[in-house]
């Protein structure tokens, strides 16, 4: 069995992965699992040593790094400016982890093991839970990778674990397909963009202004676009062709961005439509929807429904 021990996408750098998440979202089974696929495993090294870890003798094998809110220095502040400063180090190929669950999981979650919750101590984990989402919000908007544990076993998440950082999956590359609003701004990080305000615009119909692009009527009208179809085979084409190609070139994770207005409705609805057809060709697609994940934020804990 060939060991997962490749250091990364520019050959010399050192793979180093970010795990964090949530309490109770699973983040200990997942750096179990990474030790488990060949990665020395470090977890909860203060913020201010892991520059110093990574400025030392280069390690044999990829590094995975467990952060959560116990951490010492923690906040996500500090955590945000650290991604940045690895990010920045062409000798580090950094990618951050992110470990997710809908909150009435992980208050199910702490009810049943009896643990107290990191930031409430004695008191219900609700509070504590809805606190921790809110602070990681900036933190998971960040990620490349962000696995939803709500319906996984531990044993469910270990498979996952192995599908995506196993021996079978060293070499190949990670596509993060990004929706968006213009208005908002441009996303860090994009490799790729189209603009899909082309596509006739669901916000104009008032049974439809309320949802989003997951919905399947959303779909459904703006496939009924004529260019729609022509549009999506044409860029699923394209994008057969080049990510073979990035992928020789070394590069690990490959981000494709799909804006439109709102980024509610069309960049949501091609964003799906694409991520779907490229699991469905073999790659690991990871998928991201910024203005939907900003509104869920903002939502109250108990209307947003969004173990160690």
């Amino acid at each position: 069995m060939r060991e997962a021990s490749q250091d990364g996408p520019a050959g010399g750098s050192q793979r180093v992965i970010l795990v964090t998440g949530p309490s109770g979202a699973g983040r200990s089974t997942a750096i179990h699992a990474l030790e488990d696929l060949g990665f020395e495993v470090i977890d909860n090294l203060p913020f201010s040593l892991i520059p110093r870890l990574l400025d030392g003798p280069p390690i044999s094998r990829p590094v995975a790094l467990g952060i959560d809110v116990r951490n010492r220095d923690f906040s996500a502040t500090a955590l945000i400016e650290l991604i940045d400063r690895l990010t920045r180090l062409p000798e580090v190929a950094m990618e951050l982890l992110y470990l997710d669950c809908r909150a009435e999981e992980l208050i199910r979650r702490f009810g049943e093991t009896r643990r107290r919750h990191p930031l409430t101590g004695a008191d219900s984990p609700a509070e504590g839970v809805a606190a921790e989402l809110d602070l990681l919000a900036p933190i998971r908007a960040r990620a490349e990778i962000v696995i939803d544990t709500s319906d996984l076993s531990p044993h469910d998440l270990k498979a996952e674990m192995a599908r995506w950082f196993g021996p079978d999956a060293a070499q190949q590359m990670v596509v993060s397909v990004h929706s968006f609003s213009y208005k908002r701004g441009l996303p860090r990080g994009l490799d790729m963009m189209f603009d899909c305000r082309f596509l006739r615009n669901p916000h104009w119909e008032r049974h439809l202004r309320a949802l989003d692009g997951r919905a399947p009527e959303v779909a459904a009208y703006i496939a009924g676009d004529e260019r729609f179809a022509p549009f999506l085979e044409k860029l699923c084409d394209l994008l057969r062709m080049l990510l073979p190609a990035h992928v020789a070139e070394g590069k690990s994770h490959l981000v494709i961005g799909f804006g439109c207005t709102g980024g509610q409705h069309r960049s949501v609805a091609v964003a799906e439509q694409v991520a779907k057809d490229l699991a469905e060709a073999g790659w690991r697609v990871s998928k991201r929807h910024r203005e939907l994940e900003r509104r869920a934020a903002a939502l109250p804990a108990d209307v947003r429904g969004d173990w160690t």
